[in-house]
């Protein structure tokens, strides 16, 4: 497979189809500098294909990041499925999520950021951008499913909460944080519990508690001194 750091196709990869072989040197060179800054040219000359066979299978730059972004949501998707399959509890198919982000994230910054490159460097007025969104929003139905299948009070609301646990913990990643996805998991047991029906309004009366504990260590440290 092609290195995220170089682009450059190693001689076990120059075997693969051509097409394969694009889209994995594509991959690599928009992970590490954007789609935007990344030329058709560079890519043919790094992929080792003449540019007859490149347009063969991709008509145009936005084919490709196209190709490319459907295959990084279904390698995502595919995974988060399985994790869900295995899982225990509507709480756990809930979660499922981090445990791909925690084993995405280990394999490093390049993982993470091409698909946010698309995001950020495209808006949703964009042919490249609306995919992205539209993605993002598959992403958000599918947890908005599983809220409702977990029995938590305004599933829409909480899959745009947890979406943004998610993106956030992505950003994280990139930063070096090598926990973020498991700090976003906790964060994430904390949200499924502030839509539980049952304890809905919970953390308003936890703030309640901690307000009056510092009042009262406040009057206590003022009658000492």
């Amino acid at each position: 497979m092609v290195g995220p750091d170089d682009g450059r196709a190693p001689e076990a990869a120059a075997r693969k189809p051509a097409r394969e072989r694009i889209l994995e040197t594509a991959y690599g060179l928009f992970a590490r500098r954007g789609v935007r800054d990344v030329g058709i040219d560079e890519i043919i000359a790094h992929s080792g294909v003449a540019k007859a066979t490149f347009y063969r299978h991709f008509p145009s730059k936005e084919a490709l990041v196209l190709a490319y972004m459907d295959r990084w949501y279904q390698v995502r998707e595919d995974a988060i499925e399985e994790a869900i399959a295995h899982a225990h509890n509507p709480d756990d198919a809930i979660l499922a999520a981090f445990t791909v982000l925690d084993d995405w994230f280990s394999r490093g910054a390049a993982e993470v950021n091409t698909f946010l490159h698309v995001v950020i460097e495209f808006g949703p007025g964009h042919l490249l951008g609306r995919a992205a969104m539209r993605h993002l929003t598959d992403i958000r139905e599918r947890l908005c499913a599983l809220a409702e299948a977990a029995g938590l009070e305004d599933p829409v609301g909480f899959a745009w909460s947890f979406h943004i646990l998610t993106k956030g913990a992505m950003v994280a990643s990139i930063e070096g944080d090598q926990r973020a996805a498991a700090r976003a998991r906790k964060l994430a047991r904390a949200l499924i519990d502030l839509h539980r029906p049952d304890t809905l309004g919970t953390p308003t009366q936890d703030r309640e508690d901690v307000k009056r504990q510092l009042d009262l260590r406040r009057r206590e440290k003022a009658h000492q001194n």
